[in-house]
């Protein structure tokens, strides 16, 4: 836990390097592709040591100056899988977009899916000293949260306070300053295979790269695609990706809970590619054109060639109707998003005051999944696409894109977490685990 700490630490302040020096990198590594974003700052004057604990803690203004998308390779469930084949595509993503900018950079935050994330929902209370809260009394309180025990071989990735109290006033964003007697703190703290994060960070020094931060896909994709008031009102944030599903829910602005499903938009191309026995960039290429989840009468007329290089023209000729792709890719897609619901459901999803599930990433983009989605899911599902960035290319606005643009947002305007502050390190209790959800029923 310490070595975790003070990397975290190190991560935060080579940011703030990077930042002051005035450009950063943004590395969305994924299963089909690996986006490469490059932000400008406005300069260190944006920084103020008054910023607050809170969602937009620590503002800032940037543009994007260089992006670049390359076809991923040798990343599996959104975890590398082949580290020189990775570290390829990498050099290449960041290399074209380095052109793009004119612009050389040392420093990436990068962010990715997959690695079996577990949410913890924990709290504290301290007796106040001095009857104000100050920064040290946040860093007392943040100590004593019960902190369960997560396993040698897991990670804290994020570790934020989600809420405070301050005798019986509750819902606090930021307590500093204000007087009260006793003090109370509710965290979502989010853990990962440390293989994964270890496996990230040495493929960027690979790179001749710096890690100045890491952020879970799903956080990042709910950042960018969720609009202020779902993010206030209680919202989940499905990030549909090639190799994983990412879900995230947000209330008060906050993360309180993720989770991933080890199936994504890849599965439904080699169910075609199986199905149809095709190339699998023979049966992606189907899918993105002609694919769907919702049958209609049409579709038993509608013919689709789905030629083949095998040099039997009988074979390489063939036809299919666009109801027999339906066929094979609605199951898959049913199943993906039942196993959504599955974690929704475990995480007491329907307790919030508003129950908005919002669908984005790559495979969002299928036709008629806006149909199908609510039959599974609830009644309230839109499709999201991230927020508009300045400087984005066009090519970057869709739903593909949406942890890559979070991970800007992240990237400028950073949520204060357990190492923001000067938390005594011996203080790391191990005793009991709290559901992630608990806080909010107690207190909206």
């Amino acid at each position: 836990m310490t070595d975790l700490y003070q990397r975290q630490r190190a991560m935060r302040n080579m940011r703030l390097a990077a930042m002051q020096r005035g450009v950063v990198a943004i590395l969305d590594l994924g299963t089909s592709k690996i986006a490469c974003l490059i932000l400008r700052f406005d300069g260190p004057e944006t920084f103020r040591d008054s910023d607050g604990i809170g969602s937009l803690a620590g503002q800032s203004s940037f543009r994007v100056i260089g992006a670049a998308t390359t076809r991923s390779r040798g990343v599996r469930f959104g975890e590398i899988d082949a580290m020189a084949e990775t570290e390829r595509a990498t050099r290449t993503a960041v290399q074209a977009a380095q052109k793009m900018a004119g612009v050389r950079v040392d420093h990436v935050i990068a962010c990715f899916s997959g690695a079996r994330p577990r949410s913890y929902g924990l709290a504290g209370a301290i007796d106040l000293h001095e009857g104000m809260v100050t920064d040290t009394d946040v860093a007392r309180v943040l100590a004593a949260c019960d902190v369960p025990d997560y396993g040698d071989d897991r990670e804290v990735l994020h570790a934020q306070p989600v809420n405070f109290a301050l005798d019986h006033r509750s819902g606090l964003n930021d307590p500093r300053g204000q007087i009260g007697n006793r003090l109370a703190c509710d965290m979502h703290m989010l853990t990962v295979d440390s293989d994964v994060i270890g496996n990230l960070i040495h493929c960027i020094r690979r790179c001749d790269l710096e890690l100045a931060g890491v952020a879970s896909s799903a956080y990042a994709s709910g950042i960018s695609s969720l609009v202020e008031d779902e993010q206030e009102l209680g919202a989940a944030c499905v990030d549909l990706g090639g190799g994983s599903t990412g879900i995230s829910i947000f209330i008060k602005k906050h993360m309180i809970y993720a989770d991933s499903v080890r199936l994504g938009g890849e599965h439904v191309t080699q169910d075609i590619s199986k199905g149809f026995q095709i190339p699998l960039a023979t049966a992606e290429r189907i899918k993105t054109f002609h694919g769907g989840v919702i049958a209609t009468g049409m579709d038993d007329r509608e013919m689709i060639e789905i030629g083949g290089q095998t040099g039997d023209w009988e074979h390489d000729r063939r036809t299919v109707s666009r109801a027999e792709l339906i066929g094979i890719m609605r199951p898959r897609v049913e199943e993906i998003l039942e196993e959504v619901r599955v974690r929704l459901d475990a995480a007491g999803f329907e307790h919030l005051p508003s129950q908005q599930i919002v669908l984005t990433g790559g495979a969002s983009q299928v036709p008629g999944l806006d149909a199908l989605a609510p039959r599974i899911l609830g009644q309230q599902v839109r499709m999201g696409h991230p927020l508009r960035v300045q400087g984005l290319p066009q090519a970057a606005t869709g739903a593909a894109f949406s942890s890559a643009v979070g991970l800007c947002l992240f990237a400028a305007h950073p949520q204060d977490e357990w190492w923001d502050f000067e938390v005594p390190i011996e203080r790391y209790p191990a005793r009991s685990l709290r559901r992630a959800v608990k806080w909010f029923r107690d207190n909206w």
